[in-house]
């Protein structure tokens, strides 16, 4: 199960580096957009103008959080609260060519602790993203990044006991991917190509990372058919490999597939969704693991009660990697809901809920995680915006090969300035 940090809540809602520009697709059977959500609103008003450079526009942006969390080292009892400063300075940068498209991003976030210093890191990010349009309907696009980051303590592969190790767990992460898209009318097909290299950095013989670092390589294709201008159905395939860096009783080196039909819409001015369901399997080179499979699900729904209300729901049933000794992955289900609501133009609310259990394989271990988020946005300008989080997150692991159980709080007030 995947869960969301709090600290990107000035990314949440407004206020946002813009990305790279889309491809145009006007007259095409497979845009969504009869609907704009809350967050995809444009507010002129309150977006950066950025700054001007030939061809390209320059979007500085930094962002200050002060969060207080009630429980920094995810444990039952014992708990340990701190006060925690986050410095992130961003800039993007984005073409504005008529065809085509280029874009380049880098960001940092310095995280220090106001009683604990031990916890301090620094995290960084750098990319690149292009696309090239081919013709109409048609385009190349590909991404390289290259990330320094820090594994939060509440998170489900920091290890069988949440704050073993002396130091937060820090990693890099590269990844890179290439996809192509051509439409003929009614049919669109996309293949795509997605690498990832992980990179964990050890604190001593004792907390040794080396076994997590690996690479994973996926492989895909896609093939749309516009049942009218608002539906499509599709058949989706993806292949997975994942090589571990060191052999012994610890590799979880696999191959894996993904096979799905599904459907993505956008039929009245109340509903828009991608759901997908299909078969999933992941087969492991050690003797030793099981392989894992059975029903694959994800799937998105957002309803519009109103044009000032957004209301989401989603859903998940998928095999990740796992760190536990004896397991060679998990199963994990989630199910979650969210609702965003504009008070006025530069007022926003928003809250989310998520639920997760994951099922071990292989050893006697279930982990079930709760997790609620609620946020305020106030956007003074098209240079200042301020948020409010508060976020409460729950796990509760049994079995004899359990995790740690905790409750953790955090209540996280940011101010983001861009130009």
């Amino acid at each position: 199960m995947r869960i969301l940090t709090c600290s990107a809540v000035a990314a949440c809602i407004a206020l946002t580096a813009p990305q790279i520009a889309q491809a145009q697709d006007l007259g095409s059977n497979f845009k969504r957009d009869k609907n704009v959500s809350v967050r995809q609103r444009p507010r002129p008003d309150y977006e950066a103008t950025g700054q001007k450079a030939g061809g390209f526009t320059v979007y500085p942006r930094v962002t200050v959080d002060l969060e207080h969390n009630d429980n920094i080292y995810a444990v039952a009892t014992g708990k340990t609260d701190d006060n925690i400063w986050r410095v992130k300075p961003e800039l993007a940068v984005r073409s504005d060519w008529s065809r085509h498209a280029l874009g380049f991003f880098a960001g940092g976030n310095v995280i220090r602790y106001a009683d604990k210093g031990s916890e301090d890191t620094e995290e960084y990010t750098v990319s690149a993203n292009g696309r090239l349009d081919v013709a109409r309907g048609s385009n190349i696009s590909a991404s390289t990044q290259y990330q320094r980051l820090t594994e939060p303590r509440t998170a489900i592969t920091a290890g069988t006991v949440a704050g073993a190790t002396p130091k937060p767990v820090q990693y890099d992460l590269v990844t890179s991917s290439l996809v192509g898209v051509k439409e003929f009318n009614r049919l669109r097909v996309t293949g795509r190509l997605d690498d990832k290299d992980f990179n964990y950095k050890d604190q001593g013989a004792a907390f040794n990372q080396n076994t997590r670092d690996r690479n994973e390589f996926s492989y895909g294709a896609k093939a749309e058919y516009a049942v009218s201008p608002d539906t499509a159905v599709y058949l989706s395939a993806v292949g997975n490999k994942k090589d571990y860096d060191l052999s012994g009783p610890t590799d979880r080196s696999s191959d894996g597939y993904v096979v799905g039909v599904g459907a993505n819409f956008d039929v009245s001015e109340l509903v828009r969704g991608d759901l997908q369901v299909g078969y999933m399997k992941q087969s492991y080179d050690l003797a030793a693991f099981k392989k894992i499979d059975g029903f694959n699900a994800v799937g998105r729904l957002e309803w519009f009660p109103t044009q000032l209300t957004t209301v989401g729901f989603n859903g998940s049933r998928t095999i990740e990697e796992s760190v536990a000794p004896g397991s060679p992955g998990f199963v994990s289900n989630n199910i979650g809901a969210s609702i965003d609501h504009e008070l006025l133009r530069n007022v926003l609310v928003s809250a989310s809920y998520t639920h997760g259990k994951d099922n071990y394989e292989q050893i006697d271990r279930d982990d079930k995680r709760d997790n609620f988020s609620a946020t305020a946005t106030y956007l003074l300008n098209r240079r200042v915006g301020l948020f409010l989080t508060y976020n409460y997150l729950k796990q509760d692991s049994s079995g004899a090969a359990k995790a740690a159980s905790f409750k953790d709080n955090k209540l996280i007030a940011s101010v983001a300035l861009q130009f």
